[in-house]
């Protein structure tokens, strides 16, 4: 292993992260039946994993936006309650306009779910907010310079401050923001309809059957039951079932134990994650892709192993590099 060069690398970046870190957001919203930390989050982390921008830089320009997308199963637009406050989403983003302050989420949550189910990916064009549905797209620009991305919210938040969205740590960048930590923004819903008709181009083919919701735009009525965060995952809309993406030649062909860092939309940190972790394990690392919600993950993995005795050696590797949070995982 090479931890004595990667140990080497984050102590020189070390006063950099620490400034990031503590302008990230700390405001996405705990889990109803988890324990809050000393940073106002929650997950399976070890207590210094502070949450802050990943230590290896990716050039965002090459990721492109979200693109709007007609939804239509059943969005999640259901009224919760988070730190004894209730909120009542809206049931559709069209006409959707608000001004605030937006900050941003990185790598404390990167591959954990989000609150639709999907699985939170900092080099994603994804945002949260706390009452549109989910999902649906907006565009943030941020009003200090003009630039503007289209992103899908699939996530709630900010809860913990009067900003109104939280965007992913590539949003962020792209926005110009992500060193400062929060920017003055502008958020507007989007019609994926009226998207592609002022473009002149025919609405992309979806894989759900349509199913037109008629309902305006309008606060959930309040005698709806309230539900808490995390709702069990049958209240999910239901996900599109997962469909490999073969890539025989690449990835080990064992029914063993694996360990997963990280998912990424975008291959390109993917095959960055790769690199890194090629230099600094023995074990085997490749890239397993697969299709969820419509949309392409390239899951970075180690293995398989052999025991799990390696398996907690490979894992600390990882925590202590800061390239991840490491779970273990089943071929599939």
């Amino acid at each position: 292993m090479k931890l004595e060069r990667v140990a080497h690398r984050l102590l020189l970046s070390g006063v950099a992260l620490a400034i990031v870190a503590g302008c990230s957001s700390s405001s996405r919203a705990p889990r109803s039946d988890a324990t809050v930390n000393n940073t106002g989050k929650t997950g399976n982390y070890q207590p210094s994993h502070r949450d802050g921008a990943p230590w290896w830089d990716v050039d965002v320009s090459r990721i492109p936006e979200a693109v709007p997308t007609p939804y239509y199963g059943q969005v999640k637009a259901n009224p919760y309650t988070v730190l004894g406050q209730t909120y009542f989403p809206i049931s559709d983003a069209r006409g959707y306009s608000a001004v605030g302050t937006a900050s941003w989420y990185g790598t404390k949550f990167h591959g954990q779910a989000t609150a639709n189910g999907e699985e939170y990916d900092l080099y994603g064009m994804t945002a949260a907010h706390k009452t549109l549905p989910l999902p649906c797209y907006v565009k943030v620009t941020n009003l200090d310079n003009g630039r503007s991305v289209i992103l899908r919210v699939n996530d709630r938040g900010p809860f913990y401050s009067e900003r109104v969205i939280d965007l992913s740590f590539a949003a962020a960048k792209k926005l110009g923001y992500a060193e400062r930590g929060t920017a003055r923004v502008k958020v507007e819903g989007i019609d994926p309809q009226q998207w592609w008709a002022e473009r002149g181009q025919p609405v992309p083919m979806v894989l759900a059957q349509p199913q037109r919701i008629t309902q305006p735009a309008t606060i959930v009525a309040a005698s709806q039951p309230v539900e808490s965060y995390t709702p069990p995952p049958q209240q999910h809309a239901a996900a599109i079932l997962p469909v490999e993406v073969h890539n025989a030649a690449a990835q080990p062909q064992s029914d063993g134990l694996f360990i997963q860092v990280g998912a990424f939309a975008n291959p390109d940190a993917a095959e960055l994650l790769k690199d890194k972790l090629s230099g600094m394990v023995s074990a085997p690392v490749f890239i397993s892709s697969v299709v969820r919600n419509q949309q392409v993950f390239h899951r970075v993995r180690l293995g398989p192993v052999d025991s799990v005795a390696q398996a907690t050696q490979l894992e600390n590797s990882v925590r202590l590099a800061r390239l991840g949070e490491p779970h273990r995982v089943k071929s599939d």
